[in-house]
């Protein structure tokens, strides 16, 4: 596989930033189509694929979403074109026999809760994340974030269903003259180890 050119590492990683301030520019439908294309293309254990995505687009879903965001992220998110609620299906195992026909999979998580909660939240982050790469990739700008009642979502968006919400991320064409200066990460030597 080759490697990518610095400017594309760029729009991945060096220069992309968590934004919180929004032009009102629309995001198009199909661009979140084809960032979903591209996430669910990641890899996850035994192609068990639990992420699940709400793009909350509307101002009657934003409306519904504002009550459970803590006070410090209500302007940003409202503001936000998308808002993704990054979520996981707690069923995601009943499609292992189409995701992963090799084995008998299911059998490996059906009644096994612990097994069904940390692969739903651990796979599902993963694809949480490809989808905000796939995103810049698109030329978008992403905003993730905790700071929400997870009940409260799930009350209101995931009722009768399986799935959990597990972050949100704000997502549009971020004003980049609103940010402030990177904030230091950790070195290789701090964060890692080769054994």
């Amino acid at each position: 596989m080759a490697r990518l050119s610095d400017d594309s590492l760029d729009t991945l990683f060096r220069q992309a930033r968590t934004h919180r301030y929004w032009s009102d520019k629309p995001v198009p439908d199909d661009i979140l189509r084809a960032a979903w294309d591209l996430a669910k293309l990641g890899p996850t254990s035994a192609n068990c694929s639990p992420g699940r995505v709400v793009f909350v687009v509307s101002q009657d879903a934003k409306a519904q979403l504002e009550p459970h965001l803590d006070e410090g992220n209500v302007r940003q998110t409202m503001a936000a074109p998308v808002t993704a609620i990054v979520a996981h299906d707690m069923e995601f195992y009943e499609l292992l026999p189409r995701l992963w026909p090799h084995d008998n999979a299911r059998s490996w998580f059906a009644g096994h809760d612990a097994a069904i909660k940390a692969t739903a939240l651990r796979n599902g982050s993963l694809q949480g994340a490809y989808l905000m790469m796939a995103l810049r990739a698109l030329g978008l700008d992403c905003g993730p974030m905790s700071g929400f009642s997870a009940k409260g979502v799930n009350e209101t968006f995931f009722a009768d269903t399986t799935w959990r919400a597990n972050f949100l991320c704000n997502i549009g064409y971020g004003d980049s003259d609103r940010l402030k200066p990177r904030d230091d990460r950790l070195t290789f030597d701090e964060a890692c180890r080769i054994v």
